[in-house]
């Protein structure tokens, strides 16, 4: 098969995942462990397919960015996906069970855009003159591909494992955060599951925002106004189970809190 037909039947298979709620072989039996070009590609046309059915990109994330996460899925650099409004849970509303796929939570900082970036590289000031500001975020993360049994590859054309995420309403300008050293606790129904912090995040969540966004420039893909910008775990990923309730804070920026529904 070529390259196009490769990247088409790994896309399909994912997509089939979703469709039939049973997750699919590790996609680098298709693409292989380290062409990370191909797996881009497969998860492009996903995306483009939840475009073309109505869903809006609101932001980006960036993944894999904790050395503690990387070791727990067996990868050794970040990589990125896309976010759109359909994964997007409303403060106060259950994650629906019935959209999860082997879910794993996550805390994490998120950034608001205040502009519109350029279509080329920027430097840190320029990102955080474009930044309105930052929040606690809890993401769930989710893998289409059975038993989480990924590899770089598997997980970037998987769009980076994505699921759900919730954003706190509290946005605290950059001025006067420390970032790099808050601390961060993740509770699961009250017991604390996760914690880190800010530098666990390639040093400052703010890197982690930086090598994103230009990393998305290099590929022709500015950040727009209003987007999200996801920075990565700063600490251990941690299953989810139906109806358990997880709790967020990050010094500085407060907290956030998300339910998720039953099995039904």
């Amino acid at each position: 098969m070529g390259n196009q037909e490769i990247i088409e039947e790994a896309a399909t298979n994912l997509w089939r995942a979703v469709e039939q709620r049973s997750a699919c072989a590790p996609i680098r039996e298709l693409i292989g462990v380290d062409n990370l070009s191909l797996a881009y590609a497969v998860q492009k046309v996903n995306i483009d397919r939840r475009l073309a059915a109505g869903e809006q990109t609101v932001g980006v994330k960036v993944g894999l960015t904790s050395k503690v996460v990387q070791e727990q899925l067996g990868v050794d650099q970040p990589d990125f996906g896309v976010l759109t409004d359909r994964m997007e849970v409303k403060l106060g509303d259950e994650v629906p069970w019935n959209e999860l796929f082997q879910p794993k939570a996550e805390a994490e900082v998120a950034f608001k855009l205040a502009k519109d970036l350029p279509s080329e590289k920027i430097d840190m000031d320029t990102l955080k003159d474009a930044i309105e500001g930052a929040a606690v975020s809890i993401e769930i993360v989710g893998s289409r591909v059975k038993d989480w049994n990924i590899r770089i590859t598997d997980t970037i054309a998987d769009n980076a494992s994505a699921s759900h995420f919730v954003v706190s309403d509290h946005i605290v300008p950059l001025a006067g955060l420390d970032l790099e050293g808050c601390e961060m606790q993740l509770h699961k129904n009250g017991d604390l599951v996760s914690e880190g912090k800010g530098s666990a995040c390639l040093g400052s969540p703010l890197n982690a925002a930086l090598w994103l966004v230009n990393t998305w420039a290099e590929i022709g893909m500015p950040l727009k106004e209003g987007y999200w910008v996801l920075a990565g775990a700063l600490g251990p990923m941690v299953p989810v189970e139906p109806s358990d309730v997880f709790e967020a804070s990050i010094d500085g920026l407060g907290g956030v809190k998300v339910k998720f529904g039953n099995e039904k």
